[in-house]
């Protein structure tokens, strides 16, 4: 059986958000679906430009998830939340997110796309310039910097080449600086072009 076949009959050829019958199509969940009906939802025409298109979304449509949220098959609930998390802010969505329990790997593979994270929960490194820094990035030290338990003191103008970020920790990341990997506060490094 091929994919569309196996969601037709999982859903009873209904949209598994909204329920309606018309022009239904298979939608890959992002961000990998390996070619797998588990990984994947059968969805109308409206649902999916609404879920491609978050400039287009009509919030009473998704008054349907207060039913498909209840779903057993992990694809919709992921959807569910997603769009959920979307729309929070019009206030019912929030209350039906509250009340929605997925499992640990189901959560982990809502959040993968990182919707619904807000710029307050991710961790961001920037240097003393205020430019973001990403793991594997070179820096140059800014000031002389004694490096403690090491007995060396690490010059200003030192580049510090394929750093790592500390993940819970804006203010640190680590580097190798004269054979010694060590822990270098932000405010003190510049990133090189």
């Amino acid at each position: 059986m091929s994919i569309e076949e196996v969601l037709h009959a999982r859903s009873e050829s209904r949209c598994e958000l909204c329920s309606a019958t018309e022009n239904l199509d298979v939608y890959e969940i992002p961000p990998d679906s390996n070619d797998n009906a588990d990984k994947c939802v059968l969805v109308c025409e409206t649902c999916r430009e609404q879920i491609e298109k978050p400039e287009k979304v009509d919030v009473n449509h998704w008054r349907c998830l207060n039913d498909s949220m209840w779903s057993q098959v992990p694809a919709v609930q992921v959807m569910a939340w997603r769009m959920l998390t979307r729309l929070s802010a019009e206030g019912w969505p929030q209350g039906l997110l509250d009340t929605l329990y997925l499992d640990d790997d189901t959560l982990v593979w809502a959040q993968a796309t990182g919707e619904g994270a807000s710029d307050d929960d991710v961790v961001k490194h920037v240097d003393s310039n205020g430019a973001v820094l990403q793991a594997g990035d070179t820096v140059t030290l800014t000031k002389d910097l004694n490096v403690k338990g090491a007995g060396f003191t690490a010059k200003r103008g030192t580049a510090v080449r394929g750093i790592s970020l500390v993940p819970d920790n804006a203010d640190q990341i680590e580097g190798r600086v004269s054979g010694q990997q060590i822990v270098i506060l932000t405010k003190f490094v510049k990133k090189s072009n």
